[in-house]
């Protein structure tokens, strides 16, 4: 959940009326032939067809600018369902695209389109209005169940009517999810997935920023969670902490279930060093430029004394690395700033979630799951998915 799409402090400000459903939401079902109920599409110019391009701040705080291109005929295809970002004041999101969905969309699954086609639902989400009234105690007036009907019916409709390769073979499809989303994908894997004919089309599912529940053998039902770079079938999830900052007792992510199913983590940035996700490896991210507060348009930290930024992302190597940490009832990635005071980049990075100034530390880097790890996530599917068309 994304919730800079609106800000923290402004959902815990809005008023009380905010939080009641003011136009009912309908609950028939979307008709997902229609491309006005999907965020991004093949071969339109959307919200995914945003400006990707980059500026890399080396340690010594030379730049180069790096372009962005999509695929031009990409092998595969990738299902993304977005956080909770919905600014609409109901329960339940309506199904008109605003620039919250816009936004996310450009932040957590526009550069995958430079190795796989993108489709992104537009779903009745549960609402930014329904988890304020949550987090103050309240009853949420959202409704999960129809949030999740929604995205079954296009995953439905797109293994029916997309989901075809040369002479008409299945394509393999990676499932990418961010929060809301991810729990939405959780109950997807489990009703649609795991132990069905497509079960052998997915190439992986990223369930990030959202605990996924683990067995002794660490599966998820029978899908195991990723342990190398080459594999296929395989979930790579994380929930993303600063190494300085652990969860505290009072977090809900990363935390191990009633049941003692511990949340999963994998590292991609290790998988892909050939490491074990246990195993500190840098962290390719790509950073907004455009500021990650607890309030929208809040710019971000400087990324190097008298840089001027220009374009929509920037990418500092060797600024972060991170670890998956098993401590206490917490698994979660642990992410480290490798600062250094005598180089001219800046020695901390934006991304916490804070409220008159205070960070709310049981939400840890939460807002940058994705951004913190894009590069890798991006380069893994792509070796998860040459792993999958070799078979």
């Amino acid at each position: 959940m994304r919730l800079a799409a609106m800000g923290l402090a402004a959902i815990l400000t809005m008023s009380a009326s905010a939080c009641a459903q003011t136009t009912p939401v309908p609950t028939t079902p979307n008709d997902y032939a229609k491309a006005d109920n999907w965020l991004c599409l093949p071969g339109r110019q959307d919200a995914c067809a945003s400006d990707q391009t980059t500026t890399i701040v080396e340690a010594d705080a030379k730049t180069s600018v790096e372009p962005f291109k999509a695929a031009a005929a990409p092998a595969y295809d990738c299902f993304y369902v977005y956080p909770t970002v919905s600014t609409d004041s109901g329960g339940n999101s309506d199904m008109v695209i605003d620039a919250a969905e816009r936004r996310v969309v450009d932040q957590q699954l526009a550069r995958f389109a430079s190795t796989c086609r993108v489709f992104a639902p537009m779903y009745r989400q549960v609402t930014l209005a329904a988890l304020r009234s949550v987090m103050l105690g309240r009853p949420s007036p959202g409704d999960a169940e129809l949030a999740y009907a929604d995205v079954r019916d296009a995953w439905r409709w797109y293994l029916a009517n997309e989901n075809k390769g040369p002479n008409n073979q299945a394509r393999g499809v990676v499932l990418i999810g961010h929060s809301q989303g991810s729990r939405i994908l959780l109950n997807l894997l489990k009703g649609e997935i795991d132990g069905q004919p497509v079960q052998k089309q997915m190439i992986s599912a990223l369930v990030l920023g959202m605990n996924t529940p683990v067995d002794a053998a660490g599966k998820y039902g029978s899908i195991p969670l990723c342990t190398k770079a080459d594999e296929a079938g395989c979930i790579v999830t994380y929930v993303s902490f600063r190494a300085a900052s652990p969860p505290p007792a009072n977090s809900r992510f990363g935390k191990t279930d009633p049941e003692g199913h511990r949340a999963g983590c994998v590292n991609p940035a290790a998988l892909l060093a050939g490491k074990a996700s246990s195993d500190e490896a840098p962290l390719h991210a790509y950073l907004s430029s455009k500021g990650f507060g607890a309030v929208e348009g809040q710019s971000p930290k400087p990324f190097a004394k008298g840089l001027q930024v220009t374009t929509p992302f920037v990418s500092t190597p060797s600024l972060l690395s991170g670890r998956c940490v098993n401590d206490g009832e917490f698994t979660y990635l642990s992410v480290k700033v490798n600062a250094d005071p005598a180089d001219p980049r800046a020695d901390d990075i934006s991304g916490d979630i804070a409220v008159a100034g205070v960070v709310l530390k049981d939400w840890g880097l939460h807002l940058i799951d994705v951004n913190l790890a894009m590069g890798d996530l991006v380069a893994l599917v792509d070796r998860q998915a040459a792993t999958y068309g070799a078979k």
